[in-house]
């Protein structure tokens, strides 16, 4: 079976950084430290994550808030790199990571298409002849040249999704964002996915809807404070997630009460 995403002990860690204090200008002058910053903490966003995609999977993952998930996308993508580990991607990827993540406020909605539509490696001859198809999907026409500060959330999810499934990617990485939007827009959206799916296309999904997790998924993944605690069957998987999330919920009903 080829491949198509392998993640290998990956770790991702941010330096938090608070500046020195002290009671008077004079005193930072003497010290010499005036603008030093002084290390605060390390935070360990993702620890250790290793798994495999195969192409053609709907691959799920979950968590809690917090857990690490958009940071491991932001890897995949490459828009962050890993402290430690290694990844390999085999196909073009198209991500919804979170409304607003690529487009330009400032810029149309037509620039942001050409500019996103160049980022994700289609030529420019290629966005104009996917342009309209684009558009229409989106059901834009009439605001496509005004400029994305002035767009609803759902226009830019509409917009968003919309790129995303007409540069033909092989690997589809959707994170919550089709929780926003009408239900009409969102059932053409789930029709586009279904296409992708019996097209044999690789999709991540990363939603807290559990339901579609087992819907979707053949395989899905649990990541909790950025470390795998679950891989396997979605169903199997989305039932330890519950149990923890159910006994997270007693035990502070509970100390409430105490």
């Amino acid at each position: 079976m080829t491949v198509a995403i392998h993640v290998e002990r990956l770790s991702k860690t941010f330096k938090r950084y608070q500046p020195r204090r002290y009671r008077t200008l004079k005193e930072s002058l003497i010290n010499g430290e005036m603008f030093e910053r002084r290390l605060s903490e390390r935070i360990e966003a993702v620890r250790d994550v290793s798994f495999s995609v195969t192409a053609g999977e709907t691959f799920g993952i979950v968590g809690r808030n917090g857990a690490g998930k958009s940071t491991l996308l932001k890897l995949l993508c490459g828009i962050l790199k890993p402290t430690s580990g290694r990844i390999a991607v085999n196909g073009r990827i198209a991500a919804l990571l979170s409304l607003g993540v690529g487009f330009h406020e400032q810029m149309s909605g037509r620039e942001n298409v050409f500019l996103n539509g160049l980022v994700l490696g289609l030529t420019p001859r290629e966005v104009r002849a996917r342009f309209d198809d684009i558009v229409t999907f989106a059901e834009l026409e009439d605001f496509i040249d005004a400029p994305v500060w002035t767009y609803s959330t759902g226009m830019r999810m509409r917009l968003a999704f919309s790129v995303a499934v007409n540069v033909d990617p092989d690997i589809l990485i959707i994170d919550e964002v089709l929780a926003v939007g009408d239900a009409a827009f969102m059932e053409k959206c789930l029709g586009r996915m279904r296409e992708f799916k019996a097209k044999g296309k690789t999709m991540l999904l990363v939603t807290h809807e559990t339901a579609a997790l087992t819907e979707w998924c053949r395989r899905a993944l649990w990541l909790d404070y950025g470390q795998v605690r679950a891989l396997g069957d979605p169903a199997e998987v989305v039932q330890a997630y519950l149990n923890e999330f159910s006994e997270a919920v007693s035990v502070a009903a509970m100390n409430a009460v105490a």
